[in-house]
């Protein structure tokens, strides 16, 4: 009698022409100061990393050395660029600005003043986090327009490297809105990621799959010698 196949579970493979994003949230950046806004780079609060913010891109960038990168993006704003550069360094790649990933527009509460909002509990905010829109911040930038900027720019890479697995060092609110589009998710579900935290997209044609979502295991101890690759 022959012996029956067996029908093992399967290991997740990339399928052929997609294309892996690992996500990276920037390090902690500097705080905000009362009557010191953060320089702004096309209306965008810019402030650099903190000190605690540098040590977490070390941590952040040694766990993803041996990961099989392609390529490394970043956004327009230095606190993303601060945060890739030791593994763009360590790997000899030039960063590529995708500036459509950059942090969703916050209108008048640009330079800082958002986090001053949030910790007081401003009724405005409050208001941000029940509708789960930041377009109800005054001259804040549509939903609309923020979700079809990041999809773009979601696509674009996907398109330019199929078959690949790149680094994408961006902001919160930028990975939340990724993944909420990724899952059909409500709109603030994915936000709130950690400084230097690691999330996995698949992008396939027709659909996104998420992986993996906030791992920051590496800023806990540090990647041990050898760490598995992300599958």
């Amino acid at each position: 009698m022959p012996t029956p196949r067996e029908y093992r579970q399967l290991r997740f493979e990339r399928p052929s022409g997609a294309s892996e994003l690992l996500l990276v949230r920037h390090g902690e950046s500097e705080p905000a100061v009362f009557g010191r806004p953060f320089p702004l780079v096309d209306g965008h609060g810019d402030p650099a990393l903190s000190a605690e913010g540098r040590a977490q891109a070390a941590l952040v960038c040694r766990r993803l050395a041996d990961q099989g990168l392609d390529a490394v993006y970043v956004t327009s704003l230095r606190r993303t660029l601060e945060t890739a550069e030791p593994l763009a360094r360590r790997l000899g790649l030039e960063p590529v600005v995708e500036r459509d990933l950059r942090e969703v527009f916050l209108g008048d509460w640009e330079g800082g003043l958002f986090r001053r909002k949030v910790a007081e509990g401003d009724p405005v905010a409050r208001r941000m986090y029940e509708e789960q829109r930041y377009d109800v911040i005054p001259g804040a930038e549509p939903a609309s327009e923020f979700s079809r900027r990041v999809s773009g720019a979601v696509r674009r890479m996907a398109v330019n490297h199929p078959d690949q697995r790149v680094a994408v060092f961006c902001h919160g609110g930028t990975i939340g809105e990724i993944l909420a589009q990724a899952t059909g998710a409500r709109p603030f579900a994915f936000t709130g990621c950690d400084n230097a935290s690691l999330s996995h997209l698949v992008v396939m044609p027709g659909r996104w799959q998420l992986r993996l979502f906030n791992d920051t295991s590496h800023l806990e101890q540090g990647p041990p010698t050898g760490a598995a690759p992300l599958t």
